[in-house]
């Protein structure tokens, strides 16, 4: 490989780079072909920071609650290190993309906690490469948490919101 190749290769990467901050992706990869047995292939990965903020707060909450008042605190805090994706009332996003609660800025969100849902309602959408998915309830039932802010990233299985 010249150093031209070179060059361009880490200027090909660096644009990469930049896209998976600009389009908040967590990961990317590429296979770049020069000819018959030339060829690169990148693969860039961003940690995602949200997960590991979301996970450090857990024990800390939780080391506190039985030296407290093990009788009054324990029953609290095991909803708090309960892991929302594995609740059966969980309803988890099915594709990579921006959420957004309302039908557009500043309209009434689909739903609240609280609200009453019936199988198939719209409860939120997912934008997906400029796509906006309307996400139905999988069951009827009560809304009894939202575990999303409007207009961030969600990944795939993510939890979205509980209904019960």
């Amino acid at each position: 490989m010249s150093k031209q190749n070179t060059d361009t290769d880490v200027a090909f990467i660096s644009a990469l780079a930049e896209l998976l901050n600009k389009n908040d992706l967590t990961e990317l990869s590429v296979k770049r072909e020069y000819g018959e047995d030339d060829s690169l292939e990148v693969r860039v990965v961003k940690q995602a920071t949200v997960v590991t903020m979301a996970a450090a707060p857990a024990p800390v909450a939780y080391a506190p609650a039985p030296a407290a008042a093990p009788t009054a605190a324990a029953p609290a805090a095991a909803p708090a290190n309960e892991d929302p994706a594995q609740h059966p009332g969980a309803v988890t996003s099915p594709m990579v993309g921006t959420v957004y609660l309302a039908a557009e800025p500043g309209a009434s969100p689909f739903v609240a906690v609280g609200s009453q849902v019936s199988e198939g309602q719209t409860v939120l959408i997912i934008e997906a490469m400029k796509t906006m998915n309307h996400i139905p309830a999988p069951k009827a039932g009560t809304v009894k948490r939202i575990l999303v802010e409007d207009g961030h990233p969600v990944e795939y299985g993510a939890p979205l919101m509980i209904i019960e």
